[in-house]
């Protein structure tokens, strides 16, 4: 196994997190082979979920599948074993070329596809290689090269090792195209085409949806073959599992962040995620929530991989217990022991409702959601509740202090919006360690501003304008530690240099510089000519001779009366 998948796989194993209808067959009822029967039940599970109970039978003799099925229902086994089936471990004759390859929208989602299939095909060695974008593609190139049977991969960073010659696709038997509907909201849709015209024609495809619209639909008729359609379990159309407690409150803006921490402290609350519309609303929430003392971490497209793998990692292992993320996170990220799940912004359609409330009440399991609708989103929220017949059309106004809010999500009237410091036994995110994988930096890598550039350059020119101008004035453009001496401003007064200190003389006093016939120092340039304007309109020259009316003139620059001098 390469460096890479070892580090992605080490530290996670797969285990039966929900429990299970006993009437429900087990798994090598439904066909699979022993080996993975065995990783399986090493794991904890032996029989199956609905999902995997309709499509094993289906998928194990290699027809076209079609699974309508929402997150959270255990699919990812639905297709995988079936996926273990059709490949060749080392030891069986594979030749490190791989056979089977996963579609999937989001890095979160391949990497928890990745950990399952590789936990499954463990007691034979399959080899599985997540590949996604946002880190180095070096290690991801050296694992190519030392051979894998099974690509998890997004369809961005699929096409551009394909383009780089460094992925073969052509001996691929089998593919799977997971949350194809969320692949279409993200303008995956002409990638995913393109993968597909690389891929053998003789293949089996199965294709994952919670709902199927209609580029989806004509994605399915012209790429799979006679496909069987499968439903399991409840859909995006009925509405989210019947096992996660909803409930919706009309709250203002301004008072949203009062009422998450009262939610935050409710009785038998584990694992919480809050959903919110931006990012910038993702890392405000974290920061208020994360000042009032709670352990919570944002994630959202801008971080870097290893900021989001870092907040994932502490978010599983429980050093913290409260995740901010957006829609984009919202599939992908399959933690056990989600209770609570928050809406913080009203979702936009039904659809983005159903996949975010998904996180919680996973696989039988049960779960609390919670929507924040202001009064701005109603219109929208009605439209959201009619669709999935939730019955609540018109949310209570509620707000920190509401009765029913305490009563309903069980939280004791004694709390308040700051988390008491006997109560923060959790790590905080600052005890996992982001690692370095060496991709493009995004916004929050703790970059300071560049030096010599904006505001201090400009203030470093000059002389006294606080610290850093004094540090750029001791330092200069060549290092100097003297400071630069001011410049000498000289003054002229009739083609004479006037010193500091000077008294400043009249011209009727010294005679000199008034009238064009004067001498003057063969040494001094010759003077600039003032031009004055008269009271009459005409202009006159500072240096011309008097005038004839005997009129005292005042100069421009001193205001001293210049008398008119006798012939």
């Amino acid at each position: 196994m390469s460096e890479l998948t070892h580090n992605l796989m080490d530290g996670t194993e797969l285990a039966a997190t929900a429990s299970v209808s006993p009437e429900a067959p087990t798994f090598a009822e439904l066909g699979a082979r022993k080996e993975t029967v065995d990783a399986l039940s090493a794991a904890g599970i032996t029989r199956a979920f609905a999902i995997q109970e309709y499509a094993l039978p289906i998928a194990l003799r290699g027809v076209d599948l079609i699974g309508q099925a929402p997150t959270g229902t255990g699919k990812t086994l639905g297709f995988g074993v079936p996926l273990l089936e059709r490949v060749f471990a080392p030891a069986e004759g594979g030749d490190g070329t791989p056979q089977a390859l996963v579609v999937v929208p989001t890095r979160e989602l391949g990497i928890q596809v990745a950990k399952d299939l590789h936990a499954a095909g463990s007691t034979r060695g399959v080899r599985v290689l997540p590949i996604y974008g946002g880190v180095a593609y070096e290690p991801q190139i050296e694992a190519l090269r030392t051979g894998v049977e099974i690509l998890v991969g997004t369809p961005g960073r699929l096409l551009d090792l394909a383009k780089q010659k460094q992925l073969q696709l052509d001996r691929v038997r089998a593919l799977v195209l997971d949350e194809a509907d969320r692949m279409l909201d993200l303008g995956f849709l002409d990638d995913v085409e393109k993968i597909l015209a690389m891929l053998p024609e003789e293949r089996q495809t199965m294709l994952f949806s919670a709902t199927m619209p209609d580029p989806i639909v004509a994605l399915s008729r012209r790429f799979l073959r006679r496909p069987m359609t499968i439903h399991a379990g409840h859909t995006a159309e009925t509405g989210p599992s019947p096992q996660t407690q909803q409930l919706a409150y009309r709250t203002h803006s301004l008072n949203k962040i009062e009422i998450v921490a009262r939610i935050l402290q409710a009785k038998g609350r584990g694992l919480t995620m809050i959903f919110t519309r931006t990012k910038r609303a993702a890392d405000r929430v974290a920061a208020d929530l994360d000042f009032r003392g709670f352990a919570v971490a944002a994630v959202h497209g801008d971080l870097g991989q290893g900021a989001r793998e870092r907040a994932l990692r502490a978010f599983r292992t429980g050093k913290i217990d409260t995740l901010v993320a957006t829609d984009v996170a919202a599939r992908g990220i399959d933690v056990s022991g989600v209770t609570h799940v928050l809406n913080y912004d009203c979702p936009e359609d039904q659809d983005t409702y159903t996949h975010r409330i998904g996180r919680t009440g996973r696989a039988g399991a049960s779960g609390v959601a919670v929507t924040f609708v202001d009064w701005d989103d109603m219109p929208r929220w009605r439209i959201i509740d009619k669709t999935l017949g939730l019955e609540m059309p018109e949310p209570p106004e509620t707000y920190h202090t509401s009765p029913h809010l305490y009563a309903e999500l069980d939280i004791s009237p004694e709390v308040t919006g700051t988390l008491p410091t006997g109560a923060r036994t959790r790590a905080g995110l600052s005890a996992e360690v982001e690692e370095d994988l060496g991709g493009r930096s995004r916004r929050g890598d703790g970059r300071g501003p560049r030096r010599g550039t904006g505001r201090d350059r400009r203030r470093g020119r000059g002389g006294d304008t606080g610290s850093g101008a004094s540090a750029t004035s001791e330092q200069g453009d060549g290092g100097d530690t003297a400071e630069r001496t001011p410049r000498r401003r000289r003054r002229r007064r009739g083609g004479e240099v006037v010193t500091a200190g000077e008294p400043a003389a009249s011209t009727g006093e010294t005679g000199e510089g008034t009238t064009a016939d004067s001498p003057v120092d063969a040494a001094a340039p010759k003077p600039r000519r003032r031009r004055r304007r008269r009271s009459g309109g005409s202009d006159t020259s500072a240096a011309a001779k008097p005038t004839d009316t005997g009129a005292a003139v005042k100069t421009a620059d001193t205001g001293a009366a210049v008398q008119p001098t006798a012939d």
